[in-house]
């Protein structure tokens, strides 16, 4: 860990395009870190920890309201799971609906929809979409893997957020407090008291439930496809807003892909696919202060999803100028790895993302890691699916 501009940064090498935002962030926030994973985001930086004192920033929870990680432990056959991976990992793609605008086969229902926010805007206008796409995954990073820890013991993990209701709601308050539309803009902060800052928190919570009940639906779908028990459970939004105490002082704490990690708490934190996932706890020390008990998300971004895949014809869904990336390579990696992959685009593939576990090093006085997660297969979005989220 290091400061620059009394901004508490871990990682190496540090993203020039994270920290340029990080010190915006600064100029208005009370309390700001950059953990390990980071790198540019839309006016927050990916990884980035702002918080403030009465304030809160729909720009720094996101567009993927509530995105999150829940991973389940089972009692299911080690053994069983790896000689059948192939059509465990057929009957998920079947069963779980991955990619844009989706609807699940099964009507997934649920007490959230009793809710009094939906009558807020704008969630009102989008209640029965929510309803038909609760408990699909969505595309960009977004998947389920099946792992075997260190003790052959089968995880289901699984990554997503709010899906379009979590959009929707965060382009309807960024429009309406005036955020301007651009990468590098300056993060719309809103008073708590505010109408406008309380109904934002109010729909923010709501998309914090749904995200919760969807990854819950399809986490007990998996299980159910492997005839498993749930043994335990780790669940954690990373894009969200908690009201914690920091120095004895209250603070809204807004973690865009960061992980909370005070002392004791666990968390799911994924690699790419064909890397090591992990299930960790926050630790108390000095370090772990400094960072407002968070850690990271993930490995993070190494290569921009441009770059890795070329140029896409967003109408189309062509590639109109070859990328760094191809098929051929990732399948590579993923097999070498003995993963059994379904869908996924050559923008997710591991060239584009950091090794996760060199990323932890630089967390070591924060957290501790309790249980390593190697994937057994891996199931995301298939090929150009468009990404509609800017973070």
């Amino acid at each position: 860990m290091q400061f620059i501009d009394n901004i508490p940064i871990w990682g190496d090498p540090i993203d020039e395009g994270a920290l340029k935002q990080i010190r915006v962030c600064a100029q208005t926030a009370d309390k700001t870190a950059l953990m390990g994973d980071h790198h540019q985001g839309y006016a927050v930086p990916i990884g980035g920890v702002v918080a403030y004192q009465g304030r809160i920033s729909p720009s720094g929870v996101g567009y993927d309201i509530a995105c999150g990680n829940k991973a389940i432990l089972t009692d299911a056959d080690a053994s069983d799971v790896r000689r059948n991976i192939a059509t465990i990992m057929d009957d998920v793609w079947k069963s779980v609906s991955f990619g844009m605008g989706r609807k699940n086969a099964t009507k997934v229902d649920h007490e959230l929809f009793d809710d009094d926010a939906w009558k807020l805007r704008p969630a009102n206008g989008i209640k029965d979409k929510a309803r038909n796409q609760l408990g699909t995954v969505g595309s960009g990073n977004h998947y389920v893997d099946i792992f075997a820890d260190e003790l052959e013991r089968i995880w289901i993990g699984v990554h997503f957020g709010s899906r379009g209701l979590g959009h929707t709601i965060a382009t309807y308050y960024l429009e309406k407090g005036g955020a301007k539309d651009a990468i590098d803009a300056e993060p719309l902060v809103l008073d708590e008291n505010s109408a406008l800052g309380a109904d934002y928190l109010e729909s923010m919570r709501l998309a914090g439930r749904y995200a919760y009940a969807g990854r819950d639906w399809v986490c007990a779908e998996v299980a159910r496809i492997l005839g498993a028990n749930v043994l335990d459970e780790v669940h954690n939004h990373h894009n969200f807003a908690w009201k914690e105490q920091h120095g004895g002082e209250d603070y809204w704490v807004i973690r865009k892909g960061a992980t909370p990690a005070f002392p004791g708490q666990r968390g799911f934190v994924g690699g790419s696919m064909g890397d090591i996932s992990v299930i960790l706890e926050g630790i108390e020390s000095e370090e772990s202060r400094t960072a407002l008990y968070s850690t990271v998300h993930g490995a993070g971004r190494v290569m921009s999803r441009t770059k890795a895949r070329g140029k896409m014809n967003y109408r189309t869904k062509e590639i109109i100028a070859p990328g760094l990336i191809s098929r051929e390579m990732m399948h590579e990696w993923v097999l070498g790895k003995g993963v059994e992959l379904r869908g996924a685009g050559v923008d997710e593939s591991p060239h584009c993302y950091k090794r996760l576990p060199e990323v932890l090093e630089h967390h070591a006085e924060t957290i501790r890691v309790l249980h390593t997660l190697t994937p057994l297969g891996v199931a995301m979005a298939g090929e150009n699916e468009i990404d509609p989220y800017k973070d």
